[in-house]
């Protein structure tokens, strides 16, 4: 497998180093002697041997260019696996793709998968065993961890294995984990178990949402998981539940309903699916949504209650009373619902009680849903023979937890506080934890283990809909790292220890007919064939139960923050400093409350309050949305961390110190103290003030186009290619994957909140929100550099940095540009980024290892933007000249663009009259950006449909 660092010949340039006056050694034979001390330090855990990798055999774009390598493996997150491509230079893991034949991607990815590869490079990664030194009763006594090594660690745990052996009797090991879906690591798990008495599994999922599961069994009598089909469905209802972000199945749904809407749309006789939402905070699939409502958790579910009755008359004497406010949505809901029939879709989500969830299901059932727009499946990451957290506590309370095994989990930061974790994981008598970074759960452990990321290691996970991926590494441990998989197998005494091994043991039981075989075709696809989970034949039923009692006053709702998520990823800088879809806050995070909320309650964007839940409470920034719901406090979880690293430590505020232990929801009071917060944000107008930048029109019907004026410019040829991009506002859902995908591609530097406060942001294609009374909701628009033809930045630069080439890009040169910002000051679509500062860390080694080698880092002081992804139209343009043949449509594939779950872009050559951008630029939908300007930009907009009546 590639190495990060290629190896040097050193034999024709032998340096020497002179230890003392008398003796003198070559630099060969110092690394040499170097080299074998650190072996000899490591020997009892040796690292992975090198093994083959296999190569993505279909590249996903420039196929002929050959410079990149990609290796198919996964993301996973929360446990599930979205399938990747991940995108090696010089042996070096850059860019992430989405796997299309993967069933969680088809080819897309989501913001954190792009990211993942920044974590990958986290500087703050945990790369060394860390021992306790000396160990207080006192939690509050800050931590004294010291560098040791896997040998100390094994021989410490084998003298643990034999004090057990001699005295079993006692308190016994308990294992903590996140969710997980591993079958390799569940069958090592197992073993470990099972190799001591009493020892026992729990397993803590801050985000799982245990009402749905608890509503699975009320209404399946057993737990389930619900696989949604966005293709088959005609009518879909989201209750409180966002599926466009939430759930490991989010990519494959935004591209199942755009692929559907799309197909739809085209056809002479098609419609696409109705979309209604109800939701307390405004979400991804509400701003999508054909007819929304904002409305509390207990009215949202009232509003289930009432929809249900019409199917179902035996609850008609538990449902809510009529909601004034909702009886033109509910009667338009119900119409549709009895329209689509078995196409029909209802999607409970985060907030709801576990009888709303039963009714969900029942619903669905009585609709005839069941087995067409969702499918029932065994949960993968079933953990019934697992304890929680609570009892984990209970136990140790109890005395009866001897040594407790954490594994990439962290409850000392995201456990519900009335746990008081750090108290009780002081009761056990050894605490050890595993994970990729030093974090708060760390810093209570006898012993720290680093674990190796998943782009680094051999292993398996499952999918949302049960197939199985199997992850192989892009690049070597860039420390002396462990898998969790190779951990297990110590912690087991099993004979096997290196990663592949391991899983390649677990796959070839019972298959050794052409498994060998079967092995590199699944390596080389990404995902193992026909392993999705089957369907459950199980009868689903409504069993009567009394409708929750809906709370008064003022309710907290609890959800992942839209960039750090549950905070494990509040150290990625691409991710803190990315805006949130709503609010385009970056580097925070805030209460939320309704414009008619904050208005009863005196409070105004910026105002701290004190937001206090039972007895806790913690200080807040307010932060006023016109699409929250009134009476309802949105709290994003995952920031305010102590022990994230360099880059997220005191980010926010934490809003896991206020979560009651089995609920989104929780009453709160809200109190002002006086004082004001600066945020950082990056859109300061959400008014278009009639410019009607993102344009909507009728279904059918044609925009208008601008007047036209005369010509001022001399004409633009490009004989060869025309290069230029199309942005289907239909289908844009304002996810920000293309943000980060071009980020990544294009080595974007972060600048940090107080440059971003300032207005210097450094993203080249920002995604801009504007709320529209003429769909009742919010749309997006990413906003790329329009590659004018008839430039107005380029007549302004004084030293001609600014200059279209022979196919039409707006390039900048670089090294010529001396940082006048004429032209950032003549952009009328404001896309231009100046380099104020030096922003390109230029110190940190493994930052400078994450950038693409084909694209320059700029140095402060010079003009940046967006480039259409020069560097792949050079890269496909010679792997087309390699192969003798022309270049054709998809041969050039953006990073926005290969990012896109919705497939919302798409570039392509405006010569070649079959090419899927000159099809979308005859669109009636198709129009351009300030179009009366006259500038003629190669990046143009689709419209978005308006919902119909």
């Amino acid at each position: 497998m590639p190495h990060p660092h290629p190896p040097h010949d050193d034999d024709a340039n032998e340096h020497v180093i002179r230890f003392d006056r008398g003796a003198g050694v070559t630099r060969r034979q110092a690394l040499a002697a170097m080299a074998a001390s650190m072996a000899l330090a490591n020997t009892a855990c040796s690292p992975p041997p090198k093994l083959q990798a296999h190569p993505y055999v279909d590249l996903p774009e420039a196929r002929g260019g050959g410079l990149p390598l990609y290796y198919a493996s996964a993301f996973v997150r929360d446990g599930f696996a979205q399938g990747v491509l991940v995108g090696t230079q010089e042996g070096r893991p850059i860019k992430i793709e989405g796997n299309a034949a993967h069933p969680s991607s088809l080819g897309a990815t989501d913001v954190y998968a792009q990211a993942s590869v920044l974590q990958l490079w986290d500087p703050d990664r945990s790369g060394v065993v860390r021992q306790r030194l000396a160990r207080h009763g006192d939690v509050r006594t800050p931590p004294q961890l010291g560098a040791s090594t896997w040998r100390a660690f094994e021989a410490a745990w084998r003298e643990r294995a034999s004090a057990r052996a001699t005295a079993p009797a006692g308190p016994a090991l308990r294992v903590l984990t996140g969710p997980l879906t591993s079958p390799t690591e569940r069958a090592l798990l197992g073993a470990l178990l099972a190799s001591e008495p009493d020892a026992r599994w729990h397993v803590h999922a801050p985000l799982k949402d245990m009402a749905a599961e608890d509503g699975a069994r009320l209404a399946c009598g057993r737990a389930v998981t619900p696989v949604l089909h966005f293709d088959q469905a005609r009518c879909v209802l989201a209750l409180a539940a966002d599926p466009f972000s939430d759930g490991p199945g989010a990519v494959r749904h935004a591209m199942d309903w755009s692929t559907a809407r799309a197909a739809a749309r085209d056809a002479a006789s098609g419609r696409p699916a109705t979309l209604f939402a109800a939701e307390a905070t405004p979400g991804l699939f509400g701003a999508r949504a054909d007819h929304r409502v904002a409305l509390s958790p207990a009215r949202i579910e009232g509003l289930l209650w009432r929809i249900a009755s019409r199917w179902m008359p035996q609850i008609a004497a538990d449902a809510a009373p009529p909601d004034p406010a909702v009886d033109g949505f509910e009667s338009r809901v119900v119409a549709a619902l009895r329209e689509a029939g078995e196409s029909a879709l209802v999607i409970g989500g985060p907030g709801l009680s576990a009888e709303a969830h039963a009714l969900v299901s029942a619903l669905n059932r009585r609709l005839g849903a069941i087995g067409r727009t969702v499918t029932l499946i065994a949960p993968p990451d079933d953990a019934s023979d697992a304890g929680s957290l609570a009892e984990l506590v209970d136990a140790l309370g109890a005395g009866s937890v001897d040594t407790l095994l954490v594994i990439g989990a962290n409850p000392a930061y995201d456990a519900p506080p009335s746990l008081d974790v750090p108290h009780a994981f002081a009761r056990a008598k050894l605490l050890v934890h595993a994970g990729l970074h030093v974090d708060e759960t760390a810093a209570l452990a006898d012993w720290h283990l680093p674990l190796s990321h998943a782009y680094e290691q051999w292993g398996d996970a499952l999918a949302h809909d049960g197939s199985a991926t199997l992850l192989q590494p892009s690049i070597s441990p860039l420390y002396d790292t462990r898998s969790a998989a190779e951990l297990l197998a110590l912690l087991a005494d099993d004979a096997v220890r290196d990663g592949h091994s391991l899983v390649q043991r677990q796959w070839r039981a019972g298959r050794d007919a052409g498994f060998d075989a079967s092995w590199r075709r699944s390596l080389r696809a990404g995902v193992v064939a026909d392993s999705a989970a089957p369907a459950l034949a199980v009868h689903v039923a409504h069993r009567p139960s009394a409708r929750p009692a809906a709370p008064s006053g003022l309710v907290a709702l609890f959800v992942p923050d839209a960039a750090a998520h549950d905070g494990a990823f509040a150290n990625n800088g691409w991710l803190q400093e990315l805006p949130r879809p709503f609010t385009k806050l970056t580097w925070d995070n805030a209460a939320l409350l309704s414009p008619a909320t904050a208005k009863r309650l005196g409070l105004v964007t910026g105002d701290i309050v004190q937001v206090q839940v039972d007895a806790r409470s913690v200080e807040a920034p307010v932060w006023v949305l016109a699409q929250q719901a009134d009476d309802v406090v949105t709290l994003p979880l995952g920031c305010g961390r102590r022990r994230a690293g360099r880059v997220g430590n005191g980010v926010g505020f934490d809003a896991y110190a206020l979560r009651p232990a089995s609920s989104f929801t929780a009453p709160v009071t809200l109190r002002r103290t006086g004082r004001t917060h600066a945020f950082a944000v990056t859109q300061h107008e959400i008014d278009q003030h009639g410019r009607e930048l993102l344009r909507t029109v009728a279904a059918g019907e044609a925009l208008a186009k601008a007047e036209k004026h005369a010509e001022l410019y001399p004409p633009f040829a490009s004989p060869v290619h025309a290069w230029a991009m199309v942005i289907d506002l239909d289908a844009c859902i304002g996810c920000n994957a293309c943000t980060i995908a071009c980020q990544a591609e294009n080595n974007i530097p972060v600048v940090g909140k107080e440059q971003v406060a300032r207005g210097r942001d450094m993203h080249w294609i920002r995604v801009d929100r504007h709320d529209l009374d003429e769909i009742g909701n919010s749309a997006f628009q990413p906003v790329p550099c329009m590659h004018c033809e008839q430039a107005p930045c380029e007549v302004v630069c004084p030293v001609g940095a600014t200059v279209h080439d022979s196919e039409g890009l707006n390039v900048q040169v670089y090294n010529r540009c001396v940082g006048t910002r004429f032209c950032s000051n003549n952009c009328p679509y404001k896309v231009r980024r100046f380099n104020f500062l030096q922003y390109s860390d230029e110190t940190t080694e493994t930052l400078k290892a994450q950038r693409n080698p084909d694209v320059t880092v700029r140095q402060r002081g010079v003009m940046e933007k967006c480039t259409y992804c020069v560097q792949r139209v050079a890269r496909a343009r010679q792997g087309a000249e390699r192969d003798g043949r022309p270049l054709v449509d998809g041969d050039v594939v953006t990073a926005c663009q290969s990012a896109c779950p919705t497939r919302a872009i798409r570039f392509g050559d405006k010569n070649d009259a079959q090419s899927d951008v000159v099809k979308a630029r005859a669109s009636q939908r198709h129009y351009a950006m300030l179009e009366e300007l006259d500038t003629k930009p190669r990046t143009t907009y689709l419209g978005r449909i308006k919902p119909t009546a």
